[in-house]
């Protein structure tokens, strides 16, 4: 059997990439993913919030980079799966609001570290939480385990806005 013909060479739909490049492709949405995660390296934490008003449910500061290295592993394998499938190709829209909730997700850092406007934040972090609600159910139309590998991230994001919300509370004023 030629490698034309052979079907671990052909793309699995007209507008889905070949096995190999699909493979290939894996670890560029993955570092993509985790770009977002820069968004600390420039604002990171500092005195400023280890000087406010905590809630006593605030997750330790340890914790942090093991969920959200997790998370960003998750989100990039997600986005591959509804590129994968052919999903963005077909469905700009998705591709948009993937890209809306990603930019969200970065700035959301900046806002609350960089700038310290925990209030700011909290308005734009629940934007974020709808957006990746939103990106969840556009995916599922195009790959169901692409849309469930979002879930633990729209969780966790919305446990960070009740979050956020207990620190511009307990700090206002």
């Amino acid at each position: 059997m030629s490698d034309a013909t052979s079907p671990a060479m052909r793309p699995t739909s007209p507008r889905s990439p070949s096995p190999i490049l699909a493979w290939l492709a894996l670890p560029g949405f993955i570092l993509f993913s985790f770009v977002a995660a820069s968004s600390g390296a420039i604002w990171p934490v500092d005195g400023w919030y280890f000087s406010i008003e905590r809630p006593s449910w605030t997750p330790p500061p340890w914790l942090f980079g093991p969920v959200w290295s997790l998370l960003y592993l998750m989100i990039g394998v997600s986005a591959w799966r509804v590129w994968r499938s052919g999903g963005f190709g077909r469905d700009r829209t998705t591709l948009w609001i993937f890209l809306a909730q990603w930019a969200l997700n970065f700035a959301w850092t900046g806002l609350f570290f960089g700038l310290r406007r925990p209030d700011v934040a909290l308005v734009e972090i629940t934007v974020l939480v709808a957006m990746i609600a939103l990106c969840a159910w556009r995916f599922r139309r195009h790959d169901l385990a692409a849309a469930v590998l979002l879930l633990p991230y729209l969780a966790w994001v919305s446990f960070a806005t009740v979050l956020n919300g207990a620190f511009w509370w307990l700090n206002r004023g």
